[in-house]
């Protein structure tokens, strides 16, 4: 009987197979009713219909052969059927209910062709029972055969969905520019994963002056990236701002934060996509099928939405590449609200420290300056740097150049006050050593207000304090940097060489360690010296030798031109070529000296008769220098400060008077006792001299040095009367 049966299946499989084609269009009917997704994709329709061919024309062969089952193949089609089916995310459970369908198909489709072969129904229904358990061994071994191709080809596509994961968090956010990391996030997706890829941020999110509201939206393409040259799929230029319609997915998108898979359907392009008929049979022409669009949002905050195209790849999005997509975007989305606080941090300390710093430069008796400020690159921070250029009395100037450690707004802050502070201290006339030491107080008080995750606040400066008088630098560092010297030369010209001199300066320790002293050093400079001061900023580099920086420096400095503005730029040319790694301030001055017919002193004994004779001097002084009509006030302005320094100070006393942009009286007795304003009563016969200075003068003073006290007051020049002081 079994001999029997094996010859029957034999002839009815010979029977049928002029009829492959024909059988297989049969069975292809039947499942398109069941699985619907088989005819969506053109690549997988044909691939199926040659793929059911081959499974017929196979069970055909095991039937005519009588082979093991365990020894025959899937066919070649069946596996690549199954890899498509993993590339596209559909679930291999469809598949396998495709098999069992079909099979059963052919089964019934042969059932009913038996009879037409033979009329011994016995030896029928012995064939069918035959068939049917050979078809369900066919359909159990190639199963396993097209699930081990389709687990394979899924393990693939995590393989490499694992290594774009890996290579994108590597190249996605290497900088704090919002720009830079959409276009990582376009590169690194359009390699192995979209054929084109469109970053859109939110134009609010790129203002980093804060001029546009968050519920503007307007966007910005800020980033796109295409397998095709030129972008060819996009009419929207990188770096242009556009809309998207009311109601539109991608807005859609960014007010509910969630993403969308859309495929193409009959080539029917959405208007997001496509907002032109030409654009749209342009995209149908380049074969774009399937769409992701992914919201960017960070911390709650919308930023932008990226959109991924797929054209040339054959497959189109599934789910697991919606969620591949959602996760690069949301490391994208960290790195972009990282660099826009970093933004707005950045530009926000920047114009917080640029206000703090001198608006102009100010015009000096005692010296020329120019100045400038560079922020450090944008990875790098804005830091504290500083620098200053302060009048003191006596037609002196005090020069500052400062660094606070630390970066951002803190730091700028903290420059800040301690720049006020530095003003504060030099209006009463400090000599730099005991300056620095009131300031060391002030940065230790600070470190005490600091909350426990702050950085300790630390700082160092330079101050320094040029009289044109006696052409005296009195200077001390605390942890600074000393400055740069050059002496002019004998040679005439825009460019002579100067004499470059390193001064020994003391350095004494940063500010904010307390307890350690500071020192002055004084040195005397020829008139039209270059003093050139600076934070470290200028001359530390980490691929550059600190004294190869200084060489640089001095040869700079050596032929510097006449123009202090045309000498800060070659400096910086020749220091930092290109942006620096820290904040860079720079403060160079060109000394000047006060003619000596604008200076007149006499020395005075410790007599009240001397007054009437310094009250004389004074009115021959100022006949001398044409100023006759501020006689009577400054003769009362010295005839007090005279008389103190007699009645409560010490020997020697002596008067000096100063013409320059203001009449300065000063008087030096060697007490450090220091006078004070206060309110006499009505039959007090003194306490009323300083007030009188003081309502007759627009400033005044004390100033104190270590030989004594020097009590200044200043006096406006006449209307339209402008000293020739300078030299």
């Amino acid at each position: 009987m079994g001999t029997d049966v094996d010859a029957f299946l034999g002839r009815l499989a010979r029977e049928l197979r002029p009829q492959v084609k024909e059988l297989a269009g049969i069975l292809l009917q039947r499942l398109n009713g069941e699985l619907p997704e088989l005819w969506e994709d053109a690549d997988i329709a044909a691939l199926t219909l040659d793929e059911t061919t081959q499974h017929v024309t196979a069970f055909l062969d095991l039937l005519e052969t009588t082979p093991e089952v365990s020894a025959s193949k899937a066919p070649p089609a069946a596996l690549e059927l199954g890899r498509r089916y993993a590339r596209r995310g559909i679930p291999v459970s469809r598949l396998l209910r495709g098999y069992r369908l079909g099979h059963l198909t052919l089964l019934q489709l042969m059932q009913a062709e038996a009879p037409r072969l033979t009329g011994d129904w016995e030896l029928i229904n012995n064939a069918m029972v035959r068939m049917i358990a050979t078809g369900f061994d066919y359909v159990d071994h190639s199963s396993e055969a097209v699930v081990a191709a389709y687990q394979e080809e899924r393990d693939r596509l995590l393989q490499r969905r694992l290594v774009l994961t890996n290579e994108a968090s590597r190249r996605i956010g290497t900088t704090l520019d919002a720009t830079r990391t959409a276009g990582e996030l376009a590169e690194a997706c359009t390699e192995d994963f979209a054929d084109l890829v469109t970053v859109d941020l939110l134009d609010s999110v790129l203002d980093e002056a804060g001029g546009r509201t968050p519920e503007d939206r307007t966007l910005r393409r800020v980033a796109q990236t295409s397998v095709l040259d030129g972008c060819p799929e996009s009419l929207i230029a990188a770096g242009r701002t556009h809309t998207y319609p009311e109601e539109s997915e991608p807005l859609r998108a960014l007010a509910t934060g969630r993403s969308l898979l859309h495929r193409i359907v009959e080539g029917r392009v959405p208007s997001w996509v496509a907002p032109s008929a030409a654009h749209e049979g342009a995209l149908h022409d380049l074969g774009l099928h399937s769409v992701l669009l992914v919201p960017l949002h960070a911390r709650g905050d919308a930023l932008g939405v990226v959109q991924f195209f797929r054209h040339r790849t054959p497959a189109p999005f599934d789910d697991d590449d919606l969620l591949l997509a959602q996760d690069l975007v949301s490391r994208a989305a960290v790195s972009i609200d990282h660099a826009r606080r970093y933004s707005h941090e950045r530009s926000t300390a920047l114009a917080l420290q640029r206000t703090l710093l001198p608006q102009h430069e100010v015009e000096h008796v005692a010296v020329e300056t120019a100045a400038r400020y560079l922020p450090a690159g944008s990875r790098a921070g804005v830091g504290g740097d500083w620098y200053d250029v302060i009048p003191l009395s006596g037609a002196r100037v005090a020069l500052v150049v400062g660094d606070v450690v630390g970066r951002g707004l803190n730091a700028a802050a903290t420059m800040g006050r301690l720049r006020t502070a530095v003003r504060a201290f030099a209006d009463i006339d400090l000599m730099p050593d005991e300056l620095l030491t009131h300031l060391d107080d002030v940065v230790i008080r600070l470190q005490r207000e600091e909350s426990p995750g702050e950085g300790e606040t630390s700082a160092t400066c330079l101050y320094a304090i040029y009289d044109p008088v006696s052409r005296l630098c009195s200077l001390a560092s605390a942890g600074h940097v000393p400055p740069t010297v050059v002496t002019p030369s004998t040679t005439h010209g825009s460019e002579a060489a100067g004499v470059v001199e390193l001064p020994e300066v003391s350095i004494g320790p940063p500010l904010g360690l307390g307890g350690l002293p500071f020192e002055t050093t004084q040195f005397v400079l020829p008139e039209g010296s270059l003093l050139a001061l600076h934070t470290d900023g200028l001359i530390a580099d980490r691929t550059r030798d600190v004294d190869v920086a200084l060489t640089l420096l001095r040869d700079a400095l050596t032929t510097a031109p006449k123009s202090l503005e045309e000498t800060c730029d070659r400096l910086l040319a020749a220091l930092l070529p290109s942006r620096p790694a820290d904040d860079v301030a720079l403060l160079v001055a060109r000394t000047r000296a006060l003619d000596p017919d604008h200076v007149a002193a006499m020395d005075l004994p410790s007599d009240p008769a001397a007054v009437s004779g310094a009250r004389g001097f004074a009115s021959d002084v100022l006949a001398a220098w044409g100023l006759e009509e501020l006689s009577f006030t400054t003769e009362l302005i010295v005839s007090e400060l005279v008389t103190n320094a007699i009645r409560y100070g010490k020997s020697p006393v002596q008067l000096r008077m100063i013409l320059q942009s203001t009449l300065t009286c000063e008087v030096f007795d060697a007490s450090s006792t220091a006078p004070h304003l206060r309110r006499a009563r009505v039959f007090d016969e003194g306490g009323r001299g300083l007030l009188l200075v003081a309502q007759l003068t627009e400033h005044w003073g004390t100033r104190h040095s270590r030989e004594g006290k020097v009590i200044w007051a200043e006096q406006a020049l006449p209307a339209g009367r402008k000293s020739d002081h300078g030299r």
